[in-house]
């Protein structure tokens, strides 16, 4: 089984989070941010993963440090949960369909961060969760992890749906990614190392 258990503690969050990549979805979240929450739990259902995230935030700052701070242990645990990234498929996209959102997400663990995020929100907050957030989680998540991380909203009008889109394709694209293919022999780089 590829999985990894993170803690991380400083004066403005208390975070664990345990993964599993090989999983099936099961997952037991609490940020303090119901939304957040949702969109967590959405990305480990679809991305068949299962996830225990536990977060102590300081949210009667606000939900910054909540939010980015999830995003950085999730990435590491990511990077940890696949290892030498020997037989990984790679790369993976999905396209997900959300009512009136429709959003793109490709993702590359190459061992280089890199952050597209082409998403446009309108609403300031869904529930307790600002939505400007969302953008702090998947950068800390890309370069924590340091895979190549593209997300771009084909449709949509409301927020909810388009964050949730984003969150399940996510979940989606990383299933698709770090799925172990027989012909890769090694790691999938001309190079010889990822």
């Amino acid at each position: 089984m590829r999985e990894a258990e993170v803690s991380r503690k400083t004066k403005e969050t208390d975070i664990k989070i345990k993964l599993g990549l090989d999983g099936t979805g099961v997952s037991k979240v609490d940020t303090g941010i119901g939304f957040f929450d949702h969109m967590l739990s959405g990305f480990a259902k679809h991305g068949f993963m299962d996830l225990e995230c536990s977060v102590k935030g300081d949210l009667n700052v606000d939900g910054h440090h909540t939010v980015e701070d999830t995003g950085i242990v999730l990435g590491q645990a990511l990077k940890e949960a696949v290892g030498d990234k020997a037989g990984m498929v790679r790369y993976g996209s999905f396209i997900l369909p959300m009512d009136d959102a429709l959003v793109l997400c490709s993702v590359d663990f190459c061992g280089r961060p890199y952050f597209s995020y082409d998403l446009n929100v309108k609403e300031e907050r869904c529930g307790e969760f600002e939505t400007t957030l969302a953008r702090e989680f998947f950068y800390a998540v890309s370069y924590s992890a340091g895979i190549n991380l593209h997300l771009k909203q084909i449709s949509g009008e409301n927020g909810h749906h388009i964050l949730e889109a984003a969150f399940k394709a996510f979940g989606k694209a990383v299933d698709a990614a770090t799925q172990l293919d027989p012909r890769v022999q090694g790691v999938l780089s001309t190079k010889g190392n990822l």
